[in-house]
């Protein structure tokens, strides 16, 4: 009698791992641009809401925007001008960390700004750190 062996054949797992291959081919280019993706959404988000909203606290608060000298600081800290006294702050629920772009680095702001000269320009430098189009701003950079 005859034994029956049961397994695949080496041209089967060859096929399998050629499949496997080929998909992994396809999906990877996919995936890699994700992240880079991602973090720009992110540093967005912060800019367009979580920081904008903050920073319109403070304005209500004070009367203005923070100065470019008091920065963002301002946010988690009461100024040491005659400002003190009406601030009502921290105006970040992180209460004492001012929150860095999805790249480590500080946002950028300035006001009055160069491009919202009514308001403030906020931006994050991307993943060079650097002026460059990777840059993500409270302004229109021309990038989609």
């Amino acid at each position: 009698m005859r034994k029956i062996k049961k397994g695949f054949t080496l041209i089967e797992i060859m096929l399998v791992v050629i499949i496997i291959g080929v998909l992994v081919a396809m999906v990877a280019p996919n995936i890699s641009g994700r992240s880079e993706q991602a973090r720009a959404v992110a540093a967005r988000t912060d800019i367009e809401a979580n920081l904008s909203t903050a920073l319109d606290l403070f304005q209500m608060d004070i009367g203005h925007y923070p100065t470019t000298a008091q920065g963002l600081q301002s946010l988690v800290t009461a100024p040491t001008d005659g400002d003190a006294d009406k601030w009502k702050g921290p105006y970040l629920k992180k209460k004492h960390k001012i929150p860095k772009d999805p790249w480590n680095h500080e946002y950028v702001y300035k006001a009055p700004g160069e491009h919202n000269k009514e308001s403030y320009d906020l931006s994050s430098l991307g993943a060079d750190g650097t002026v460059s189009a990777d840059d993500v701003a409270n302004w229109d950079t021309g990038k989609p």
